[in-house]
């Protein structure tokens, strides 16, 4: 088992979201995150003032999935979320060494 971690620009949550459930995936966890990258923040403007901030608002996706379908789920996150601008995100790749389904104790590839 792979937990694939994704983080997204924002807009392109409910793209990606339908395009990982038209793939098959069944399951995954969103987190609202911040941070920064190479693009190293972003300037705005807030009632007419100029100002830069340095943590950038994106989204963090993580699912867990069977290592058959690693290939699948990375390929269709990329294609989802890519706009082709700076910012459009990263994907991890990381083992899972047990699952277990709370509700009927069932493990591993079972309780995804």
């Amino acid at each position: 088992m792979k937990l694939v971690i994704a983080v997204i620009k924002p807009f392109k949550l409910d793209e990606v979201r339908e395009a990982l459930s038209a793939a098959g995936v069944q399951g995954m966890t969103v987190s609202e995150v911040k941070g920064f990258g190479r693009q190293k923040g972003q300037t705005e403007i807030y009632r007419g003032a100029e100002y830069t901030t340095n943590m950038v608002p994106k989204i963090k996706i993580e699912i867990v999935v069977d290592d058959a379908e690693v290939a699948k789920v990375i390929e269709t996150i990329q294609t989802a979320a890519s706009t082709g601008a700076i910012g459009d995100g990263k994907i991890f790749v990381a083992d899972i060494g047990q699952a277990v389904r709370i509700r009927t104790g069932e493990t591993n590839e079972a309780a995804l």
